[in-house]
């Protein structure tokens, strides 16, 4: 066990105690919900991780690493940008997979775009999105937010020393 996830169980566990001293009663309830909702979305993080897994059983490391940046970053962080502005993941599978990448060799500032572009860009929720915003303001705000992402990796390759 590293020593990171240690620290964060040992916080988790003193703020657990705090909160059973301050009523047993609701931490019992919110536990409980908190149970109830893990065993709901379990399923959907099992499938997650198997198809993560088939997929780089399936796509090479070194595949990989020539499609998103290793030869030409800003290619791969272009490339990067647009996987993740039409996937539809949640963030608890996203940055897995991000740490995952980064094992394979992506640079951060690939990982960066990927990541960044799929928590704020959504092209597949664009019909349900309208209903609510109405087109234009559903386009300009995946539009800003592309440019967002791809800002957020510059500075990410910037930080990292992978922009020379």
């Amino acid at each position: 066990m590293d020593l990171e996830f240690m620290a964060i169980l040992i916080v988790t566990g003193i703020l657990l105690g705090l909160s059973l001293a301050g009523s047993r009663k609701k931490t019992g309830l919110v536990l409980k919900m908190a149970g109830k909702r893990f065993i709901k979305i379990f399923p959907m993080v099992v499938l997650m991780v198997l198809l993560l897994a088939i997929t780089f059983l399936f796509i090479p490391a070194e595949d990989l690493s020539a499609y998103l940046g290793s030869d030409n970053i800003l290619e791969g962080t272009g490339l990067a940008a647009l996987i993740g502005s039409i996937s539809l993941m949640p963030g608890f599978i996203a940055f897995p997979l991000g740490g995952a990448l980064r094992d394979s060799g992506i640079p951060y500032m690939v990982i960066s775009a990927l990541t960044s572009s799929l928590m704020m860009v959504g092209i597949l929720t664009i019909p349900v999105e309208r209903q609510y915003l109405g087109l234009k303001v559903t386009l300009v705000r995946n539009l800003v937010y592309f440019f967002v992402a791809l800002l957020v990796a510059l500075v990410t390759g910037l930080v990292y020393g992978e922009l020379v």
